[in-house]
């Protein structure tokens, strides 16, 4: 029988989930924030970084142009600079104008400090502590992302924990200092048609999350490295995270938080939205399966996840031939 919390913890992971999925983001906003580059060479790679998702948030996952943010570091000729003051400016202006059913992805590119008290993420001009990002992003409607690719990021999983939230960060560790290379394979991850790893013809945050993952711990092994990043991800609230590789509570609502969206064909086709909606049902219920591992008997619980998966296949294929 299950225990009176861990029934209470899934009643209130299915509520949640149910709302995620019954969300329509018809907007959905990009934040990259190019924070101070440390150096002509980092300067040169993090131009090439954020120039590439502005450019896949656009053309691979259609997001409107003027909804693509971007603040860039003090090497820049053009464009705004990420100071603190636009920082705040560029969170107010969202604030004011997204709504609870709006999908917000926020990217930190740069470095990352971390005195033994205060983890700080590098601006043009004085930085912005984890506690001042927690209170920055309170209050934003939406559904939030938030990855923080620097090193010393984990703190900032601790600070901008919350239910619902996606929040990733390049290290599980405050100690490592060292630059990462987490960015550089994220936004591979984000650019390749390979990272829909279910092959659903969607990307999410999880298999981005997944992809990028996968290929740092490769990147340390072929160079015959210890792996001195690990990065972790959280959307249970709980502010621990876990590893790509590792079994965890988390992942439920970063697996159906997609970076592409089907508002716009499933409004042109009644047909195509139904099933849609079908497939949304299916990867909820999945999600609410998943927390039942170890709780009914181990074969019923594969019989039913075996189904739901193969109809969630055949929907899925449904949707490619109808899109």
């Amino acid at each position: 029988m299950m225990s009176l919390p861990r029934f209470a913890w899934v009643v209130s992971f299915v509520l949640f989930v149910a709302s995620v999925v019954d969300a329509r983001a018809e907007n959905r906003w990009a934040v990259i924030i190019s924070g101070a580059s440390g150096g002509d060479k980092y300067a040169e790679q993090m131009t090439t970084w954020r120039n590439d998702l502005r450019t896949t948030f656009v053309t691979r996952y259609q997001f409107k142009p003027d909804a693509v943010k971007v603040l860039v570091d003090e090497t820049a000729t053009s464009g705004d600079k990420s100071t603190a003051e636009n920082v705040r400016k560029l969170f107010a202006e969202i604030k004011k104008t997204a709504t609870k059913d709006d999908a917000i992805f926020v990217i930190l590119l740069g470095h990352g400090t971390y005195d033994g008290d205060v983890a700080k993420f590098n601006l043009v001009g004085p930085d912005l502590t984890a506690k001042d990002w927690a209170d920055l992003l309170s209050g934003i409607p939406g559904h939030l992302t938030v990855v923080n690719t620097t090193e010393a990021s984990f703190p900032f999983l601790e600070s901008l924990t919350a239910r619902g939230r996606v929040v990733i960060t390049a290290t599980d560790s405050a100690a490592q200092k060292y630059a990462t290379v987490f960015p550089d394979y994220l936004v591979k991850a984000m650019k390749e048609a390979s990272t829909d790893l279910d092959k659903n013809g969607r990307t999410s945050i999880y298999e981005v999350f997944q992809a990028a993952s996968a290929a740092v711990k490769q990147h340390y092994e072929q160079r015959g490295q210890l792996t001195t990043e690990r990065a972790l991800l959280d959307d249970n609230g709980d502010g621990k995270g876990r590893e790509a590789s590792a079994e965890g509570p988390d992942g439920g609502v970063a697996r159906i938080a997609y970076l592409d969206s089907e508002v716009g064909p499933a409004n042109a086709n009644p047909e195509l939205a139904t099933l849609i909606k079908r497939r949304q049902t299916l990867e909820q219920q999945a999600e609410e399966h998943k927390q039942l591992k170890g709780v009914m008997p181990d074969a019923e619980w594969q019989s039913q996840f075996e189904k739901m998966m193969l109809e969630l296949a055949q929907v899925s294929a449904d949707i490619r031939k109808k899109s």
